[in-house]
């Protein structure tokens, strides 16, 4: 059942409303409220009233986010040209070491890509959005990395060969006829217009191309800049915004450039259900994911620590399903250190990709975690030496533009060869989530006999553990302030009331008293 959900289905039964009184007793405003809505570029949270700043993420409604990506400031509008930080003239960032034209870290990109979007007017903007890119985009640009210190590769759609190693013919072909049809969903919250089709094969290709160069040597690692997502796309479905699973493709088109073995480590917040299911019983691709799960009521409801690969493949699928939200830096570095390096160096894989969704981090509106800029740049850095520094970042989901933006510059620099700016050695998780660490290793540890020293450790210091539940506490915090944006629920009269109603006549009383 779990794997039918959409994300419509999982936010239509979110906390906020679960235990909502019951609103027959509704009464309307006795006086009439202006209702002036504005929608949030960085978060896509709906604001009234005569407010400047978003209420849920405190961005400016004018910033200049899409113009200077996180290096623009929040709280000032865009025509005042204000960053963060001092720009050459040359548009450079002071600070921001330039390189020289060669550049061992490529980029793929490629602005039909942006074409890739809703079209279908609703009563709130998808979260998948062409802004995504752009935010990203223009953070690399302000910086000085790409175009700058990064390299450029040509980008190609992917053929249809390439595409039939990982889905189906008649998903090739369901996703392809897209192209004539001016909007589409695949699933209530995956849509389609005329140019997705062609979007999703420029993703593909970008992937696909970006391996060969790494793997063959032409570049040392890459990061792949791309829309629509697509760990959730299985052999025979698109679902959860994603069309072509970009992952797969680039893994396989590795292993035709000589890679014996690859390594996935999908850190996207959602499970990555059609990654897995392409490689379930394949003993030359090791996927491991870190994900919220909640026995399976987080979307898409796979993922379970149980799910290990099948057909005598089992243990090449390691799932880390945390428990609940809120899970921030120390419990991924502490999931890294006991789980994901001791059995990826076992594994020792030839080529290794990083599915890089950022919607576990601070500030997400659907993934309510607490990973930063600096726990994602850590987590690149303990891999950068897997596979002898052949690495391929592909961009999944994550959906706050300022924490997407700024996570996957941090990302870049360090393929770039910058170091994280924070120590990871005595780490110190959360109760809940060594709990997870402890469950996975005691099912990895029949597959990697290299973890059963690890489970003994944790074991034996489970009763005297330091605990870090202050971040937890601080993310429980965070999500229940961050319910309010859950989209495609603005039409609930008592949540519009109570929320945004009261909050504007309670400003305006006050404006009025002084």
């Amino acid at each position: 059942m779990h794997g039918d959900l959409t994300f419509q289905d999982m936010y239509n039964n979110m906390e906020l409303l679960e235990d909502e009184d019951d609103d027959s007793d509704w009464e309307p405003v006795a006086e009439p409220v202006e209702m002036i809505s504005w929608f949030c570029t960085n978060c896509t949270m709906v604001n009234l009233g005569d407010i400047a700043h978003c209420d849920l993420c405190g961005e400016h409604k004018t910033s200049g986010i899409l113009k200077h990506g996180f290096l623009a400031s929040s709280k000032f509008p865009q025509e005042d040209s204000h960053i963060d930080g001092k720009i050459e003239a040359n548009g450079n960032v002071i600070g921001f070491q330039q390189s020289a034209l060669s550049s061992p870290t490529a980029v793929g990109f490629d602005e039909r890509m942006l074409l890739h979007s809703e079209i279908e007017m609703k009563s709130h903007p998808h979260p998948e959005r062409p802004d995504r890119l752009r935010a990203i985009a223009a953070s690399l640009a302000t910086a000085g990395i790409f175009p700058g210190r990064c390299q450029a590769i040509a980008a190609r759609e992917i053929t249809r060969e390439e595409l039939e190693r990982v889905h189906s013919v008649e998903h090739i072909q369901t996703v392809d006829f897209t192209a004539n049809i001016f909007s589409s969903y695949f699933t209530p919250d995956t849509y389609a217009n005329e140019h997705s089709a062609r979007a999703a094969r420029l993703a593909a290709g970008l992937c696909a191309d970006l391996a060969s160069a790494i793997f063959s040597g032409r570049a040392k690692n890459g990061f792949a800049l791309v829309r629509p997502p697509g760990h959730h796309a299985g052999v025979k479905q698109a679902m959860g915004f994603c069309l072509h699973n970009n992952a797969a493709v680039a893994a396989l088109a590795a292993q035709v450039a000589g890679a014996k073995r690859v390594l996935i480590v999908d850190w996207d917040v959602h499970h990555g259900n059609g990654t897995q299911e392409i490689f379930d019983d394949n003993k030359s691709v090791l996927y491991v994911s870190l994900h919220r799960h909640e026995d399976g009521k987080f979307y898409p409801g796979t993922g379970a620590a149980s799910e290990v690969g099948s057909k005598g493949a089992e243990g090449y699928c390691v799932n880390i399903p945390w428990s609940c939200g809120g899970v921030g830096d120390n419990d991924y570095i502490f999931a890294f250190q006991h789980v994901v390096l001791p059995i990826a160096t076992e594994f020792a894989p030839d080529f290794t990709i990083i599915s890089a969704g950022f919607d576990a981090a601070r500030g997400d509106p659907l993934g309510h975690c607490d990973v930063t800029p600096v726990g994602y740049a850590q987590m690149t850095d303990m891999l950068s030496n897997i596979s002898g520094g052949k690495l391929l970042v592909i961009l999944e989901g994550g959906y706050n533009l300022r924490s997407i933006s700024s996570s996957a510059t941090a990302v870049i620099k360090v393929l770039l060869g910058e170091n994280p700016s924070a120590e990871v050695a005595d780490i110190a998780p959360s109760r809940a989530g060594l709990q997870t660490v402890m469950e996975v290793l005691k099912i990895q540890k029949d597959f990697w006999p290299g973890v059963g020293a690890s489970l003994t450790q944790l074991q034996s210091l489970w009763e005297g553990f330091s605990y870090d539940d202050k971040a937890a506490e601080k993310g429980h915090k965070m999500r229940r302030r961050a319910e309010a944006p859950v989209w495609w629920k603005w039409g609930r009269k008592r949540l519009l009331y109570h929320h945004f109603i009261t909050r504007h006549l309670r400003a305006k009383r006050k404006r009025e008293q002084k």
